[in-house]
């Protein structure tokens, strides 16, 4: 996520939320199924909040992306 990439029209943007959504999954999808599996309710709601911080990471970037070079006017 740390790459810039352009997007200008939709199949781009397809493309971007689908290796992004790959990325998360690789990443913290492996720590809530270790946590189900072998952690207590307390890992297991970390492991999902941790999940969900990283699609709403992954959102705000392409927001604020989609906001550069527009005025606030």
């Amino acid at each position: 996520m740390e790459d810039t990439i352009k997007i200008d029209n939709r199949g781009d943007f397809g493309l971007w939320a689908i290796e992004i959504a790959k990325q998360i999954v690789s990443d913290q999808g492996f720590e809530l199924a270790k946590a189900a599996r072998d952690g207590t309710e307390d890992d297991l709601r970390a492991a999902g909040n941790a999940l969900g911080q990283a699609i709403t990471k992954a959102l705000m970037e392409v927001y604020d992306g989609l906001l550069e070079g527009i005025s606030e006017d």
